[in-house]
């Protein structure tokens, strides 16, 4: 006897036989009379020292970490980890380095533990149907879309910022505040990834305020290693280029490219501004506090679980959110030299 079975007797879903074992309070009462009369019937009797007999694999929920030292993912898992189980089943948490396949990683997951579903954190933007049918189950891309892939937008689910339209507003902040000379951190001008999207944002800010962009300008890291950040930024000092205003697509290389401005005697701001995109906590205790356009982790983690529960439980379809930043002014951007058009830029809706 399992729950799966006092499920299909109760007709309702296994996660709400298991809110109704667990005393969870979002349960109607007629579905929870209808629940404990078929465990008495069935003479059904969890083991609360086992807990999988309570929620066992068939109530089980994946979350596939793809990078697993990135700072930003934490406050998403621990969001993701409170959503599944106030919605009644467990979560298995298997986390790769950040240049393994998390398709095949959670694959392997999905036949090994019996997922009804699983959430992608981190991930590429480029699938094709033929890489995701191997899941065989309803997936999420949380914190990423499938931008440069080929899927169908109903084969999957995804909850993300626009990393294009982000990138433009912190460009355009800088701008607004007398910036002319903008220069870009990144990992790569063509990852196919958030590194490109970021990187289009920041040249159609420029050209939207008739700023030519300069490639003189871009510092491309090669990775979003802190140590390649740091290095990534002296490279562009040495160059002797010439930039007021510093982008730099995450937080954690921006705290690199902060510590590589100080090392060759640079004052931010006052020397040179610097925003980025993220908001991980270590960004609020550089000094001076980063300025950061923040991404709303524990919505990203709530929505993500809340769409696979939806597929999972028969209540929709596969659905794409987009999530919007928060500005975090901080003190590292200060005002850059008149810049007479920068009143007529307009922050993409």
């Amino acid at each position: 006897m399992t729950i799966k079975d006092v499920a299909e007797r109760s007709g309702v879903s296994v996660s709400t036989v298991s809110r109704v074992l667990n005393n969870h309070p979002d349960v109607s009462e007629a579905a929870r009379s209808r629940v404990m009369e078929t465990v008495r019937k069935l003479h059904y009797v969890p083991n609360n020292s086992a807990r999988d007999l309570v929620r066992p694999q068939t109530a089980a929920i994946g979350l596939v970490v793809r990078g697993a030292g990135n700072p930003f993912f934490s406050g998403v898992i621990r969001a993701v980890e409170q959503e599944i189980n106030a919605a009644g089943y467990t979560m298995v948490l298997h986390q790769i380095r950040s240049g393994e396949d998390e398709l095949q990683a959670g694959a392997e997951l999905a036949r090994s533990k019996r997922l009804l579903g699983v959430i992608l954190l981190g991930g590429c933007f480029d699938y094709t149907p033929e890489q995701t049918a191997a899941l065989g189950i309803p997936f999420v891309c949380c914190s990423f879309t499938n931008s440069f892939g080929s899927l169908n937008k109903d084969a999957y689910s995804s909850v993300s910022i626009d990393d294009q339209a982000e990138a433009y507003r912190a460009v355009t902040f800088l701008i607004r505040q007398g910036h002319k000379n903008i220069a870009i951190l990144l990992d790569s001008k063509q990852d196919h990834s958030i590194s490109e999207l970021r990187y289009r944002g920041y040249c159609q800010a420029l050209l939207d305020a008739g700023i030519a962009p300069d490639t003189a300008l871009v510092a491309e890291a090669g990775t979003f290693d802190m140590a390649a950040a740091y290095e990534g930024t002296c490279r562009l000092l040495r160059s002797q280029a010439e930039f007021t205003a510093l982008f730099v697509i995450a937080d954690s290389m921006a705290v690199a490219a902060m510590k590589a401005l100080h090392d060759h005697g640079l004052r931010v701001p006052e020397d040179c501004s610097v925003i980025a995109i993220d908001g991980i906590d270590m960004s609020a205790y550089t000094i001076p506090t980063l300025t950061t356009l923040i991404q709303p982790v524990g919505a990203m983690g709530k929505e993500s679980v809340h769409s696979l529960v939806d597929i999972i439980e028969g209540r929709g379809g596969n659905r794409h959110i987009q999530l919007r930043t928060a500005l975090r002014p901080g003190g590292s951007v200060g005002a850059g030299p008149v810049f007479t058009s920068a009143n007529d830029v307009k922050i993409k809706p």
